[in-house]
């Protein structure tokens, strides 16, 4: 059950800022504008965060969230640059461009935030209110676009309160968005690939580059690399199951809830059965399963209300049968 939060409607003033910036430190959801559309904002080093963010828009999966950065020095922090990158940047931030990058090893933005992957997308905005925001927090911030999953994008605080009052805990006004549709996503995790275009013309990026970009084939399965890009997804080596009511002896557990008696390695997503804490934890758990060596994982059901949904998305592909 979604409880209910009186949406606050900040000025874009220094105390608006200062107030938006202590919502993101106490793991709170705020909304504020960019060159390109408003983008709902969480700490994207907080995973609980992360999963409020997810429940907020009703996203149906959990996809990679792109992580907001005040300058290009934060953005070396968090993404690997090549020489393609580093033109791409000097070039265009701040501005309405998303570079993925091979992640740092310690990036900052969580697993969840990047859906299990080893890659992340980073952007620099432009807007006067962002970087205020990006500064005075310190850290980086994800923010999709500020409205429920499937609706139009918002470009100014009226559209988002009818999306989204009730559902975050402040907007920030800054006015109507200037450039309108949201940045344009291109991944420098080998040759430069155009994910998705958007607010930044292809052609002047092409300029820079001296070549072509390529273009993102469309994969058969819908887990994106990147907002806008279908690709493959995180999946363990091991075998899943799912629906476990027990684990078998070679399994290890993926627990949810009360777990049953194991004497096998036990991980559980939330012991107090939240779908938000489990959400948070949903990838980094896989992944020390994978990495403690075992062949077999049996994971306890989950229900599928909620961010549960999404979790259950997750798992399937995670169980799905490997090529």
């Amino acid at each position: 059950m979604t409880v209910e939060l009186a949406t606050q409607l900040l000025t874009a003033d220094a105390a608006g800022i200062a107030a938006a910036a202590r919502c993101l430190t106490a793991g709170g959801l705020a909304a504020f504008p960019t060159e390109t559309v408003y983008g709902l904002g969480a700490d994207a080093g907080n995973g609980e965060a992360v999963a409020r963010l997810y429940a907020a828009k009703g996203r149906p999966a959990f996809n990679p969230l792109i992580a907001h950065v005040v300058d290009s020095a934060a953005a070396l922090q968090v993404g690997i640059f090549n020489p393609d990158a580093e033109r791409l940047a000097a070039a265009f931030w701040p501005g309405p461009l998303t570079l993925v990058l091979p992640k740092q090893k310690d990036c900052g933005v969580s697993d969840l935030a990047l859906a299990g992957l080893d890659s992340v997308a980073i952007r620099v905005p432009a807007h006067r209110t962002a970087r205020a925001l990006l500064a005075a927090f310190g850290r980086p911030v994800v923010a999709p676009s500020a409205n429920r999953s499937g609706h139009v994008s918002p470009t100014s605080a009226a559209h988002v309160l009818g999306d989204l009052r009730g559902r975050i805990d402040l907007v920030i006004d800054g006015g109507p968005c200037t450039v309108g549709v949201e940045s344009t996503i291109v991944s420098c995790l080998g040759a430069p690939t155009l994910l998705r275009p958007g607010g930044l013309p292809r052609e002047a990026i092409e300029r820079v580059l001296g070549r072509p970009l390529a273009l993102a084939a469309v994969p058969e399965d819908d887990a994106p690399l990147a907002p806008g890009m279908l690709s493959s997804h995180y999946a363990p080596r091991a075998d899943v199951r799912l629906d476990a009511q027990d684990a078998r002896a070679d399994e290890a557990l993926l627990a949810f809830g009360q777990a049953p008696a194991h004497r096998g390695l036990t991980l559980n997503l939330s012991p107090r059965g939240d779908l938000v804490e489990a959400a948070a934890n949903l990838f980094s758990h896989l992944r020390a399963l994978d990495a403690s060596g075992t062949r077999h994982i049996a994971v306890m059901t989950i229900p599928h209300e909620g961010l549960g949904e999404a979790i259950n998305d997750r798992l399937a592909r995670a169980a799905a049968p490997k090529p």
